[in-house]
């Protein structure tokens, strides 16, 4: 009986741990939302079909890459060879899962899709030339980052609603608990999103310095406090 007893006692003061644990949100997978500073590497992808056709392409899932796009993916894993991030995201477009890919492989890291990372949609200029349409293209999205998110491609998205979808998916990788996450995404919805997110952001560098193919943004903050720009395509700039 004796025995019995010590053992119930001990099975009990083990239950009260366990609540007392789930209470104050240690250890637990549903405590309170992660919060502290993350460091987002942004990553365009690599040359895909629609870039080497010259046609404007934010199709979903659109095509994917070509053979160089290809290689660029495999530098892109060299460059984070040393794997020190602990997410791997990419839209829903294949030409940025597949960038993904070579880094995923290496270190061992699945790729999380999120919806919300996707090129910023063409509209009415979807399947132009880019050097036609691309001055139309971007001419809403040059208005969001002066403040004017009412503005809308035609046929397309306003400001409100491309800046919201990447705001959810940053959102969604912080409830994550990635703290580095690396982020493969679109050279327009990389760079737009940046400059209407940063402190002190400079609108030149879409001329001066777009981004090209797996060209990187790094940026650090919460989603909750902003978002300051650490580097542009490896140049730093805090």
């Amino acid at each position: 009986m004796h025995l019995i007893k010590s053992r119930l006692s001990a099975m009990i003061a083990a239950i009260i741990a366990a609540v007392a644990i789930i209470a104050t949100g240690s250890g637990s997978a549903v405590a309170a939302p992660h919060t502290g500073e993350m460091f987002l590497t942004f990553i365009r992808h690599g040359e895909s079909a629609g870039n080497a056709s010259g046609l404007i392409d934010t199709s979903t899932p659109g095509p994917g890459l070509t053979d160089k796009g290809w290689a660029q993916a495999a530098a892109v894993a060299e460059y984070l060879a040393d794997c020190k991030f602990d997410g791997v995201y990419a839209s829903t477009m294949i030409r940025t899962q597949q960038t993904a890919k070579p880094t995923s492989d290496r270190c061992h890291r699945s790729v999380t899709v999120e919806p919300g990372l996707h090129e910023i949609e063409a509209g009415i200029y979807e399947g132009q030339p880019e050097h036609e349409g691309g001055r139309d293209y971007f001419a809403a999205p040059l208005q969001w980052i002066q403040g004017n998110l009412d503005a809308r491609i035609p046929g397309s998205i306003d400001g409100h609603e491309f800046k919201q979808r990447m705001d959810d998916s940053i959102q969604d990788i912080q409830n994550r608990g990635s703290k580095r996450a690396t982020i493969f995404s679109h050279g327009g919805a990389i760079m737009i999103w940046t400059l209407m997110s940063v402190s002190d952001p400079d609108p030149s560098k879409l001329q001066s310095d777009p981004l090209q193919n797996t060209g990187r943004v790094v940026v650090k903050g919460t989603p909750e406090k902003g978002w300051q720009l650490v580097s542009w395509d490896g140049t730093p700039t805090a």
